[in-house]
């Protein structure tokens, strides 16, 4: 497997008359874990969603499949929200919701087809949540909720994953999940676009990042950026001084 890389010119996005994004150019690698920071309202959502062709933006935009002659590879993309917002009340089990997201040529009231039953509890037990398919939905916590989205984007296993600040509601140990699938995904050649507010986790796992507030920031390696002044700016956070170790607070991040 190997994911698209992905290359936008000019890209630029309005609505109502207000410029949420303008004059974007970055490449983001295939194969690689490419991270989206910048402050709360920046436009990173917007980013990602004009990447992927669902908002009205202008400039150009090319996902670049590498599928060889021959491939089984379906050019598929795994989208994880931030967080699933429904009725608590609604008597549906995590099979149900699995069955509705995942199925694309059956009713959602037959269930998976043949054979897809198992994808689905293996994708369950992926993120740590093995024996839940039957658990109705309201009865589960905030972080296994985000970790049944997680689950639904493995149906099937995705070329290009897009994380959308996945990890708001989890616990410690849905963290380690989390970060331990994304880093094996990579390791199957899975492209990962994600939109990240932990800056600590953007150093240790994004080969690349890209810093949006309305218009491009910067674009490369992490390291750089992060131990600049600009971005000490940008998330309000103060940088040890040069002739000392690094500070161990909000690692290096205040919420994005």
């Amino acid at each position: 497997m190997s994911g698209p890389s992905i290359q936008c010119q000019q890209l630029g996005l309005r609505l109502g008359g207000v410029e949420i994004l303008s004059a974007i150019d970055i490449t983001i690698p295939a194969a690689e874990i490419h991270c989206v920071i910048g402050p709360n309202g920046g436009g990173k959502t917007s980013f990602v969603r004009s990447l992927l062709g669902q908002m009205p933006h202008s400039g150009k935009v090319e996902i670049s499949w590498d599928s060889a002659p021959g491939s089984k590879q379906k050019n598929t993309i795994g989208y994880v929200p931030q967080f699933l917002d429904f009725d608590k009340s609604l008597p549906i089990s995590v099979y149900d919701f699995m069955a509705m997201i995942c199925n694309t040529s059956r009713p959602a009231f037959a269930g998976f087809g043949p054979g897809k039953r198992q994808l689905c509890e293996s994708a369950l037990e992926r993120v740590g949540l093995k024996g839940k398919s039957k658990t109705q939905l309201g009865s589960l916590s905030g972080g296994e909720r985000q970790r049944m989205l997680f689950a639904q984007a493995l149906i099937p296993q995705p070329e290009l994953l897009i994380l959308d600040e996945p990890m708001t509601s989890l616990d410690n140990r849905g963290e380690e999940i989390f970060l331990s699938l994304i880093e094996e995904l990579r390791s199957q050649g899975v492209t990962i676009i994600w939109i990240a507010h932990d800056l600590q986790q953007v150093r240790e796992l994004a080969s690349t990042i890209s810093c949006i507030n309305r218009t491009l920031v910067y674009a490369g390696p992490p390291q750089p950026f992060l131990d600049s002044d600009e971005a000490a700016k940008l998330f309000r956070f103060t940088r040890p001084a040069a002739d000392t170790a690094p500070a161990q607070t909000t690692s290096t991040g205040a919420t994005l």
